[in-house]
């Protein structure tokens, strides 16, 4: 009889092993299936937290994530105390940079992100596990987690860990470090979903350039689908009429007045009856990102008021907005000089000129030395920039744009400043880091 016990003790002992043995996968078997799940991946949504240790103090941005199969994408970057928002696309017309809050937007044709891994993106930190043969791998309660080489344009990061959820491989936490061990670069999901069902006009340039500031706008197919697509939505509370929907950016122009904002769209009307304005924004900077600093140039933009024929126009509000708008802008161009904090080995500060471009204050910065560079800083009024030839570059608190060839312009902007560094010598490494180095620096 203890002989029997004895041998059911031994036989329930290996097979709670064989049992333990068969619940744990090691890297070989979660590499595969992750390669599975990328060949059937056909969309997913993501929210979470970005922060950024490349400058001074810690920088904190709020990321959304959209994919469609084959590649559509919507990247929503934010910062969390300025609550600024740039917005980069990818859809059947091209790569596009929005910058809602100025009507600002760039157009390429790219096979962007395929030519570069993005930090938030899924199919970039998969496949950084899948490339690296010599990836390190263990895991914990809730995720497996992978230590592999990093790949991204900014060459100071050289390793990332990721942390992939057990039960379906959603990203739950990425960590970037430099050479030295020293973490750069934390993203945290909140939540990730695949199989996301989107609105037909997720990936839409002009709902995305109008509809950025609605809070109500809804990301995936829910309950009524025509939410955010009127003419015209009122925050009464903050005074505050924007033009939502389909209608185009271009026509676009805001007056600032003591009371709110009114943005007027396409023919000018507002849905409310009150006064909009209809614009005819021109402007050169295309030009200027195109042939560096020392050629830029903005036009006036020309602003013809439109009025409501059934509902008429108040004339004192119009004179308030337009005083308004003049006191706006006078307020923008107040915005000192931005000095990066990082110069690279061998260069030295020139000069400082302050300039004009058309009817804006610009101040212009002069380096020289090894490398030989200039930083222009202003605070644009509102306008869209459309086609241009050129590419992104990820900055990591947002994402720039280089244009040239012999002389390369990155264009970026931070805090409502608009940066255009221009040079013929210095390497895109070190752009990077004369870009990240104005990030929480103050006008002085």
């Amino acid at each position: 009889m203890r002989r029997f016990t004895w041998v059911v003790a031994l036989v329930m002992v290996c097979l709670s092993l064989v049992v333990s043995g068969c619940g744990k996968k090691d890297a070989g078997s979660v590499v595969k299936e992750l390669d599975g799940v990328m060949s059937k991946l056909q969309s997913y949504h993501g929210k979470g937290q970005m922060t950024l240790r490349t400058g001074q103090d810690p920088q904190e941005y709020d990321v959304e994530v959209s994919f469609q199969a084959p590649s559509f994408y919507r990247i929503s970057l934010t910062n969390a105390k300025k609550d600024i928002t740039q917005i980069v696309l990818r859809n059947d017309d091209g790569v596009f940079v929005l910058t809602p809050h100025l009507n600002k937007s760039f157009r390429f044709q790219s096979d962007w992100p395929e030519n570069q891994g993005q930090v938030y993106l899924y199919q970039s930190l998969v496949q950084s596990i899948l490339m690296d043969n010599e990836r390190h791998f263990t895991s914990d309660e809730k995720a497996y987690v992978f230590d592999v080489v990093a790949n991204y344009q900014n060459g100071s990061l050289a390793r990332q860990k990721v942390w992939l959820d057990k039960r379906n491989y959603a990203p739950q936490h990425v960590e970037v470090s430099d050479a030295n061990s020293n973490v750069m670069v934390i993203v945290k999901f909140d939540q990730f979903e695949f199989g996301t069902k989107f609105e037909k006009d997720q990936f839409d340039m002009q709902r995305n350039m109008t509809g950025w500031n609605l809070k109500t706008l809804p990301t995936m197919m829910q309950g009524d689908s025509k939410t955010g697509e009127k003419s015209g939505a009122t925050d009464s509370k903050a005074g505050t009429g924007a033009a939502g929907g389909n209608q185009g950016a271009k026509g676009t122009t805001q007056e600032k007045g003591d009371k709110g904002t009114t943005a007027g769209q396409g023919s000018g009307t507002d849905a409310k009856g009150g006064a909009a304005g209809t614009s005819k924004e021109t402007t050169s900077a295309g030009a200027a990102v195109g042939n560096g600093a020392s050629n830029s140039s903005a036009a006036d933009g020309t602003k013809t008021g439109s009025t409501n024929s059934s509902q008429g126009t108040a004339a004192n509000g119009t004179q308030a907005a337009a005083a308004g708008a003049k006191k706006d802008t006078s307020k923008q161009q107040s915005f000192g000089i931005v000095e990066p904090r990082y110069m690279p080995s061998g260069v030295k500060k020139q000069d400082v000129t302050e300039l004009k471009l058309g009817e804006e204050q610009a101040v212009m910065l002069r380096y020289s030395g090894k490398y030989n560079y200039t930083l222009m800083e202003s605070r644009p009024q509102v306008q869209t920039v459309s086609v241009l030839p050129g590419d992104i570059l990820d900055l990591g608190f947002t994402l720039g744009v280089v244009t040239g060839d012999a002389k390369k312009t990155l264009t970026w902007t931070y805090d409502g400043i608009e940066f255009r560094l221009s040079t013929g010598d210095l390497p895109a490494t070190e752009m990077i880091k004369v870009a990240q180095a104005v990030q929480g620096e103050i006008g002085k």
